[in-house]
């Protein structure tokens, strides 16, 4: 009897919240009041730049100009990582300034992303970039995805920059600096950090005793 009360119930006053078209015109309403949902933009921004790559030069540098102008007044910090790895699949001046500023968005989640973007990247300024957001950065986890960046660029230029972050107080830290000299040296001195900092001291010298180390700790 309940159940049929409650069906009666919403057939006489609640019937017309149920109907698809009207929620569907609802829908469309509060597009037009609230624009499009974070998912949707996100959405629409990969359909446009599937397209965008097959077309001319001249729109590819239009389509991250305007890049610019969505990083700028985006809220979401998800659409924001999505337009931050949108550009940096273009070569243009625009790319390039959305990635070098995602290193410095508000939010950590996208200054992750940027670490990764400039991983990609590569080059002189990608560890330049990726060293000085180590070294600046307020939050740990993005100082740490810095480091494991720098380590997958193997770039010999980021020996001082990993080597410094040995001596950091922070033992995950210094862990995420051996793994990641381990990729740049192309080394394996296992895990002793002292180790490690004897080797940054002078990576050249006694490559004969390293090379013994090495072959010695891989027998266990």
């Amino acid at each position: 009897m309940v159940c049929l009360a409650l069906l009666a119930t919403v057939a006489v006053t609640g019937c017309a919240s149920w109907s698809p078209w009207k929620n569907k015109d609802k829908a469309a309403r509060d597009q037009e009041k609230y624009g499009y949902t974070a998912d949707t933009r996100i959405k629409k921004l990969a359909e446009r730049s599937k397209v965008v790559k097959t077309e001319s030069t001249q729109n590819q540098l239009e389509f991250t100009q305007d890049l610019v102008r969505m990083m700028l007044e985006e809220h979401d910090p998800r659409v924001r990582s999505t337009i931050l790895e949108t550009a940096a699949e273009y070569d243009t001046a625009s790319a390039t300034a959305i990635c070098k500023g995602g290193l410095q968005d508000p939010n950590e989640m996208v200054r992750m992303k940027a670490c990764d973007v400039w991983a990609k990247r590569g080059g002189d300024e990608a560890v330049q970039l990726l060293a000085t957001r180590f070294q600046t950065d307020s939050e740990l986890d993005v100082r740490l995805r810095a480091l494991r960046m720098l380590g997958e660029l193997k770039d010999k230029q980021a020996i001082p920059v990993l080597a410094r972050a040995l001596e950091d107080a922070d033992p995950a830290v210094q862990y995420r600096a051996v793994a990641s000299l381990k990729k740049v040296s192309g080394r394996d001195l296992g895990n002793d950090v002292n180790a490690w900092r004897e080797w940054a001291v002078d990576p050249e010298a006694k490559k004969a005793e390293w090379s013994i180390a090495e072959s010695f700790r891989r027998l266990f």
